[in-house]
């Protein structure tokens, strides 16, 4: 089949898939905290790299109508979370694009502080 390439975003707080340690996105990249998914607390962030989605799909949730897609991770194939792609509330739209990863199935770690310091 081939070999997977997998991308890094870099930066000093990582989040990796919980499965296979997989690099997903970084601290820089964090919109929200304060979403729920399936598994409880969820983060909504801006962009997100090394995930698979899933075929659109209609759901109703707590906060209206979405039409979202399901994403996995692009090493391991473990559910993340969901990509919002449609939002049918105004005051939602600010969610396209967006993705949201489950907290109990991710992970956080330390990663490198790339800025450089003047001495």
């Amino acid at each position: 089949m081939g070999r997977i390439f997998l991308e890094h975003l870099g930066g000093a707080r990582l989040f990796s898939c919980a499965s296979c340690d997989a690099n997903l996105t970084n601290r820089s990249e964090l919109i929200s905290t304060r979403f729920t998914g399936a598994t409880g607390r969820a983060f909504l962030f801006n962009r997100v790299v090394n995930i698979k989605c899933s075929k659109v799909q209609d759901r109703v949730m707590l906060t209206g109508r979405h039409m979202v897609r399901d994403v996995s991770c692009k090493n391991c194939s473990a559910k993340l979370g969901w990509i919002y792609e449609f939002a049918t509330e105004e005051n939602q739209r600010y969610k396209e694009g967006r993705v949201i990863l489950e907290r109990a199935l991710i992970t956080e770690s330390d990663g490198i502080d790339e800025r450089i310091h003047d001495e």
